[in-house]
């Protein structure tokens, strides 16, 4: 980005200094045009001797002066005097007094004409100077075309290929400075969604070996279930005793067959949740600069007022990545959920915690729903028609307790509000 910078800078200074160089021989050629009149009239002044001089000049030798008028100081027909310094709209006069000696003999007046512009030359400069540009802009556009667009044309097709998973094979790396760190998180995206989804079929493996291994355990209770449910329907045992031995054992397999179940929750939940965390200390400027510096825009888009509180830049403990992706996730569901009018980030600090709030404006949801808000696939009935699975607000909190902090909800007059609690 630096080097691109560069690039406008020159672009400016070229064009400022064509942009002066072009005005200043344009301002010299006026100026020049405008006064060599003047030069060539002081120089016929210098060489005259006396009234008669002045007829034999040889107005030839000079560009701008084609007519030269005496008018003697003793001419006294005010007709003639007038008609001497009236200004002729058809020529360009200039009236010098004449003298001879420090003797004042009357006024010269000379008529002239101003010199046409070198167009030759004023042309030659133009196209120069055009030149100068458009060499520069091909420059730029080589560059940008080697650059970016060549090797952004390679890269076009890698986004379809991920999304269609072809995740195998080596993405070439670019010597762009502009693409070759991007081509570098490519390629570690490209490796991490294999890996990903090498470990996603080990885990469909081992939950489907699970599941039938659970289902040849759960099958023992059940039928013993069903065959003391039987006897019982039938009559079977004939005192007290059995009929209770009986009831007793189908307790005992349905508090076995619950317990299989609560294995197969348990590990389903193990399954979402494999989420590593990274802990470690990082300052709070850091983590807001990641998350403002995309939502302040995406509020601005969605006209919604944003208000950031003054804070301390204290140092946290916790995963600073896995932080950003809790705070995206309260922004996003105050996109979500919220009213769209206003949303407030404000810090403050109890027991040696640092406490992160976001607020946002619109309707709360119920006491009951307000319980349940942090637990796994439980939507309220405010998300009714949106796309979602349940499990944001759930993986904030485990993340949360993996850092060693927590989050917790708080229901406001005109809003909800998320806190998150770092140490």
């Amino acid at each position: 980005m630096k080097n691109y910078n560069r690039i406008i800078f020159c672009s400016i200074i070229l064009y400022l200094f064509v942009a002066v160089v072009l005005g200043s021989f344009l301002f010299h050629s006026e100026n020049q045009r405008n006064h060599f009149y003047r030069v060539e009239a002081n120089r016929i002044l210098s060489t005259l001797t006396d009234i008669q001089s002045i007829e034999n000049i040889n107005l030839d030798a000079y560009e701008t002066i084609w007519k030269i008028d005496f008018l003697d100081k003793e001419i006294s027909n005010q007709n003639v005097v007038k008609n001497f310094f009236q200004e002729d709209n058809a020529n360009n006069i200039y009236i010098q007094p004449f003298y001879i000696h420090n003797d004042f003999l009357g006024y010269i007046k000379f008529i002239y004409k101003l010199p046409v512009f070198n167009i030759q030359k004023l042309i030659l400069i133009a196209e120069i100077s055009l030149f100068i540009l458009e060499f520069f802009v091909l420059v730029v556009l080589i560059y940008m075309k080697k650059k970016l667009v060549e090797p952004f044309q390679r890269l076009s097709e890698l986004p379809i290929q991920l999304a269609k998973g072809h995740l195998k094979g080596h993405i070439k790396e670019e010597k762009s400075r502009y693409l070759g760190r991007f081509m570098w998180g490519m390629g570690q995206l490209k490796d991490t969604l294999d890996v990903s989804r090498q470990r996603q079929i080990e885990l469909m493996k081992e939950q489907k070996k699970m599941l039938l291994s659970l289902s040849h355990d759960i099958k023992t209770p059940l039928n013993l279930i069903k065959l003391y449910s039987k006897a019982l329907e039938e009559d079977i045992y004939t005192n007290e005793q059995d009929k209770r031995n009986a009831v007793h054992q189908i307790g005992q397999k349905s508090q076995e067959i619950e317990k299989y179940v609560e294995e197969i929750i348990q590990s389903s939940r193990e399954d979402i949740l494999d989420l590593p965390v990274h802990n470690s200390e990082f300052y709070l400027q850091d983590l807001l600069s990641k998350v403002m510096n995309v939502y302040a825009e995406q509020c601005a888009h969605r006209h919604i007022d944003l208000e950031l509180s003054d804070f301390e830049n204290r140092l946290l403990k916790g995963d600073i990545e896995r932080c950003q992706e809790v705070l995206e996730n309260l922004f996003e569901n105050a996109f979500k959920y919220g009213d769209g009018r206003r949303i407030e980030v404000s810090f403050y600090e109890e027991d040696y915690c640092q406490l992160i709030r976001l607020f946002s404006s619109g309707s709360t949801v119920t006491d009951n729903e307000f319980n349940h808000l942090f637990e796994s696939f439980f939507r309220g009935t405010n998300a009714k028609g949106m796309k979602g699975s349940g499990l944001g607000l759930y993986i904030c909190k485990e993340l949360m307790q993996k850092m060693d902090g927590t989050i917790f909800a708080e229901k406001c007059e005109d809003g909800m509000a998320f806190i998150m609690v770092l140490r």
